[in-house]
C-alpha cells in the first residue's frame, strides 16, 4: 500500500526507516521525539523521498548551544508557553524524615478528587540497591491506604495490561498509580495532580522535568515532590534548579552547567567533542555566529575548492578524521 501511493498518510515506529520500506512519493515526515533518534535515522528517512519537508518535535527541551550543534541543519522553533488556565507545577525537594508528612498530604488530594503518580527507579527488589521499588512500595502503598485503588505499571509489563492499567487510570479507577519511567512520555491523565519521585537524585534533571509534566496538565494546582538522598552539593544544587524553575530551556542549560557536555543526553556516545577554546554554556553567541559564517561559506562552495578557501580546506582536512562522516 504505501509504495504503490494508496495509503496517504503513514504512521509508524523506526520499523519505517528500513530499507524495505518504499514511498511513492513521500513529500512530508513528523517525527516525534526526536531525541530517541539518531541523525543517520532522520537522513535515512528523508533519503526515501525527493527532499520532503521535516518537521522533527520534542518534549524534551535541551540547551540552546546543544541544539545549535544537534539540530544545526533545521531551523529551530521554540514553545515556551503552559496552554491557557494551567498553573505551573508547584516542586518541593525533600528528605527521608518528610516522608510521613508528604504521604498524609497525598492521602489529602486523593480525597479531594485529585490522582496521584509515585515513581521509582527500579521495578523490583535487589540484593545490591537499596533504593525504592515499584512492586514493593505499591503493596506498600495499598496497605496504608485500603480505601484507594493502587495500580503498578512497569517496562516488563505486556503492552495489553499496560494498556488496561492506563485505561483505568484515566479512567480514575486507580487512586494511585504507582510506576517506573515508562510514564515519561505520552501520558495524559488530567486529573492527575501530584508526582511523588523516590530516589529523585538518581534521574537527570531533564528526565525529571519530563515526570513532572505528567501533572498539572488540568486547571487545578498540581505538586511533584522530590524524594532526595544525598547531601552533596550538585545534588543540592540540582533538587534547588527544579524546585524555583518549570522553565525546562533553564532546567537543562542548569544540567548542561552540572554535567558538562561529554555526558549530557549521553552524548559522549554521540560523538560530540569537548571544545578546547569556547564554552558551551557561555559561548553561545558566538557558536551561532559560527554557525552563519559556515552556512554562508558551504552556500557559496560546498567542497571548499576554489582559492579563497584553500587554507580552510587544508586545516579542515587536517582536523577532520577520513572516518566521520559529514551529514
Amino acid at each position: 500500500m504505501i509504495s504503490l501511493g494508496a495509503a496517504d498518510v503513514v504512521v509508524g515506529t523506526h520499523a519505517i526507516i528500513q530499507d524495505t520500506v518504499e514511498f511513492k512519493d513521500l513529500a512530508l515526515v513528523v517525527a516525534d521525539e526526536q531525541h530517541r533518534f539518531g541523525v543517520g535515522q532522520r537522513s535515512k528517512l528523508a533519503a526515501k523521498g525527493n527532499s520532503p519537508h521535516m518537521l522533527i518535535m520534542s518534549a524534551t527541551p535541551i540547551p540552546r548551544t546543544l541544539a545549535l550543534i544537534l539540530y544545526g541543519d533545521l531551523d529551530i522553533s521554540i514553545i515556551d508557553e503552559l496552554p491557557p488556565g494551567r498553573k505551573p507545577v508547584k516542586t518541593y525537594a525533600v528528605g527521608e524524615s518528610m516522608r510521613k508528612r508528604i504521604f498524609a498530604f497525598l492521602e489529602k488530594n486523593v480525597l479531594a478528587g485529585g490522582q496521584a503518580y509515585v515513581v521509582c527507579p527500579l521495578i523490583e527488589e535487589t540484593e545490591k540497591s537499596d533504593l525504592q521499588n515499584a512492586q514493593m512500595l505499591a503493596q506498600k502503598l495499598q496497605e496504608m491506604f485500603p480505601d484507594f485503588c493502587v495500580g503498578l505499571m512497569h517496562g516488563k509489563m505486556k503492552p495489553k495490561l499496560k494498556e488496561e492499567v492506563m485505561n483505568s487510570f484515566v479512567n480514575g479507577e486507580i487512586n494511585i498509580l504507582v510506576s517506573t519511567t515508562v510514564i515519561e512520555v505520552g501520558v495524559n491523565v488530567p486529573n492527575a495532580n501530584t508526582m511523588v519521585i523516590e530516589n529523585a537524585e538518581r534521574f537527570g534533571l531533564s528526565q525529571l522535568h519530563q515526570l513532572r509534566g505528567r501533572v498539572g496538565r488540568g486547571n487545578e494546582q498540581a505538586f511533584c515532590i522530590l524524594f532526595a538522598h544525598g547531601n552533596n552539593e550538585v545534588t543540592k544544587k540540582r533538587m534547588e534548579t527544579m524546585c524555583i524553575s518549570n522553565d525546562g530551556f533553564y532546567i537543562s542549560e542548569q544540567d548542561l552547567k552540572l554535567r558538562g557536555p561529554g555526558d549530557f543526553f549521553g552524548t559522549r556516545q554521540h560523538g560530540l567533542p569537548e571544545m578546547k577554546i569556547a564554552n558551551l554554556f557561555e559561548d553561545v553567541n558566538i557558536l551561532e555566529k559560527s554557525q552563519k559564517a559556515a552556512r554562508e561559506i558551504m552556500d557559496e562552495d560546498m567542497r571548499l575548492s576554489s582559492n579563497k578557501y584553500r587554507g580552510l580546506k587544508k586545516r579542515a582536512d587536517k582536523i577532520i578524521d577520513d572516518e566521520i562522516v559529514m551529514n
